[in-house]
């Protein structure tokens, strides 16, 4: 227990719960949920753990230190008081990312810039050199999030955003983030239990998520590396360990995923990406229309797909969602289709009842995770089979 400290997941909005259950199912103690984010206590291997197994984390943060300031001077002499050489050598580099909800601080790179000069100004009065900034490969990345005149400085165990899985090399014009994907796929409630159907897959992304859900495949084994690794407390036999582990408790997965795109690009460039993440024997993709499809297999199939929003990709959205309405109550009878909408206007023109709405983001734009029903013969008649 005296090894254990309190970390922070961040997450995308809607996504705190998800992640909760996440860290609970991995063994994390004393778990908490924020707003875009879950705080939980664990040990040095659990934060390798928890940057390689968690779907739905963006960064697991190591909380540093937490002042109150009420001026840029005080932000300044805050930091600089740290003794920020116990984490990094005089000829090493940094990088400083940044959130600010303040009236004090309203400009989230100024505070980056001023975390910056104070940690440089440090080194160069007691080494009389100073660490370079290297925005893309640092030694060592620093998380500033302040809200009011209240500032939390965090290390940031992760480096790039964790939706960075490794397996993308190839992505096309709006490719859906893969921490969103695998999100909306748990929300679905998928669970490797029957066919997958992902009918307009861009790149890949979602029926890759599926299939290493199917699978309970860690989704950051392809990474290059984390910031971690480059800590000096770096344990490369613990974090073996724990990948070995990991790896143990993949499981088989005996039904198909399939992905359609209708662009021979996207189509190639899926089936780049699901080599990469190794994944081959599990998912199909194939190059057709969606709206010349119809469901292939007999039993239940699960569908989760991000139609085009009309924001880059130029559609007549009214035209466009009517068909998508159309295909699934023609075509794909025992489905349960979701699928992410950001264009509520588009919601309409489906022509189908939406069982369920949540709330989420695609990036910036405020969008509704729809769950529609497809039975098998009339819906009466499904439901007193059910019953």
């Amino acid at each position: 227990m005296a090894n254990n400290f309190r970390m922070i997941a961040k997450t995308l909005y809607g996504f705190e719960s998800i992640l909760a259950k996440e860290l609970l199912d991995l063994g994390a103690m004393e778990i908490k949920e924020g707003n875009r984010m879950v705080s939980f206590v664990g040990d040095k291997g659990f934060m390798y753990k928890a940057n390689l197994c968690l779907r739905t984390a963006i960064k697991i943060l190591k909380p540093y230190e937490s002042f109150k300031a009420n001026s840029e001077q005080e932000l300044y002499d805050n930091i600089k008081r740290l003794p920020w050489e116990k984490f990094l050598d005089v000829k090493g580099s940094l990088a400083i990312d940044s959130a600010v909800h303040s009236d004090i601080f309203t400009h989230s790179q100024y505070v980056a810039l001023k975390t910056k000069d104070a940690i440089v100004d440090r080194f160069r009065e007691k080494f009389g050199e100073r660490p370079d900034v290297d925005l893309d490969f640092p030694d060592l990345r620093i998380n500033i999030h302040i809200e009011n005149n209240f500032c939390n400085v965090s290390i940031d165990s992760s480096g790039d955003s964790l939706h960075k899985r490794g397996y993308r090399t190839a992505t096309n014009i709006a490719p859906i983030n893969e921490v969103l994907a695998a999100g909306m796929l748990i929300m679905s409630g998928w669970d490797g239990q029957c066919d997958f159907l992902d009918p307009m897959c861009g790149s890949g992304t979602i029926p890759i998520e599926a299939a290493m859900i199917a699978c309970n495949i860690p989704p950051n084994l392809n990474r290059k590396e984390f910031a971690f690794e480059k800590w000096s407390d770096w344990d490369e036999d613990l974090y073996e360990k724990i990948e070995e582990s990991a790896l143990k408790k993949v499981r088989d997965f005996h039904f198909k995923i399939k992905g359609y795109d209708k662009a021979p690009s996207a189509v190639m460039k899926a089936k780049d990406n699901v080599k990469n993440a190794n994944l081959s024997d599990f998912i199909e993709i194939q190059q057709k229309s969606f709206f010349e499809s119809e469901k292939e297999n007999e039993g239940y199939l699960h569908m989760l797909f991000n139609p085009p929003y009309g924001e880059r990709l130029e559609i007549d959205i009214e035209e466009f969602y009517g068909k998508i309405g159309d295909t699934l109550k023609q075509n794909y009878p025992g489905t349960h289709a979701w699928f992410i909408a950001t264009n509520f206007d588009a919601i309409k023109s489906v022509g189908l009842r939406a069982s369920r709405k949540i709330k989420l983001y695609n990036g910036p734009l405020e969008g509704r995770l729809l769950k529609y029903v497809l039975y098998e013969g009339s819906k009466k008649k499904s439901k007193q089979e059910n019953n």
